[in-house]
């Protein structure tokens, strides 16, 4: 079975950047051959408007390939309450609502390469620690380097 994987903006992008384009490059691959299940989402979409076209054609590639997940009125507390808590600061509000889009659609894994906001040691325990107290299963937050699987 699918590994449920919200790929936020940074992942896209990534496939271009060098020193993390071929770990980007891998995780799109193995959404290819099924081990991932694709999330993705209206900001993720709204974020990639002003992106360079490679970078868009390849997030219009593999939209047929993802669940695009609606921004809920749940999602919308889940970030608030992140927002409160000051995980991240009001100006970052866009990245709490990439982890609170990808913990109420049931997403296993989130994969970003933004290492101040989201993937980040002292963060990472705070947003799964408000979503244990709001009813929800702690997520595997984590770079595309750590969920690819390697020869």
């Amino acid at each position: 079975m699918a590994i449920r994987v919200y790929a936020d903006t940074s992942v896209y992008g990534g496939v271009f950047d060098a020193g993390i384009d071929k770990p980007s490059q891998e995780f799109f691959k193995q959404v290819r051959l099924g081990r991932f299940q694709l999330v993705t989402s209206e900001p993720v979409s709204a974020e990639l408007r002003d992106a360079p076209e490679r970078v868009r054609r390849l997030y219009n590639e593999f939209l047929p390939l993802a669940e695009v997940a609606e921004v809920s009125l749940e999602a919308v507390r889940l970030q608030n309450a992140y927002l409160k808590e000051g995980i991240v600061g009001s100006k970052w509000a866009t990245d709490a609502l990439h982890v609170a889009l990808a913990t109420v659609q049931h997403c296993r894994v989130i994969v970003s390469w933004n290492f101040k906001h989201i993937v980040h040691f002292d963060k990472i325990p705070l947003y799964n620690g408000l979503n244990l107290i709001n009813g929800y299963d702690t997520i595997s937050i984590n770079s595309p380097s750590e969920v690819v699987e390697y020869d």
